[in-house]
């Protein structure tokens, strides 16, 4: 004899939370889910793996990531690029960029003690009213400061 469990099926989703349609029944143990009336009972099958859920599956993704991928890649060549440097990477952006990097440096020049709190400030306002070109060009000058006060 068949039995209807769609009422069982429709109460198995609402006791674990997913869509009617992902609830599996054993077909060995259809009389015992015919049976379960409470939600305890359901839960019961479920612990006893009489009811089970399938696992989801949604549409992947992977194709999709790599095209954008490729599509973010193209046009960085030399040829490829329109308008000018400071079109593509705006001149505050570098500014900021080179300027954290050197505060970076004399900071932990400070920290070892190479320099002193004088000699850092003084360092550090050329950082910020852009004198010092880029890293080798600070280092440079730290190591004319330390010699100077060294001699």
């Amino acid at each position: 004899m068949v039995v209807n469990l769609k009422a069982k099926k429709r109460l198995a989703s609402r006791v674990t939370g997913v869509g009617v349609h992902r609830i599996r029944f054993d077909s060995d143990h259809l009389d015992d889910i015919a049976d379960a009336i409470t939600r305890e009972n359901i839960r019961s099958l479920f612990t006893a793996n009489t009811i089970q859920i399938k696992s989801f599956t949604g549409t992947s993704r992977g194709r999709a990531h790599k095209k954008k991928a490729q599509k973010n890649k193209r046009g960085t060549k030399q040829g490829s690029k329109q308008g000018k440097k400071g079109a593509r990477v705006g001149k505050k952006e570098v500014y900021v960029a080179k300027v954290r990097a050197l505060r970076r440096l004399l900071k932990i020049a400070k920290d070892r003690k190479e320099i002193t709190n004088p000699e850092f400030w003084a360092l550090y306002k050329k950082v910020g009213g852009n004198t010092v070109r880029n890293k080798a060009h600070l280092r440079l000058l730290m190591e004319e400061v330390i010699t100077k006060r060294k001699s």
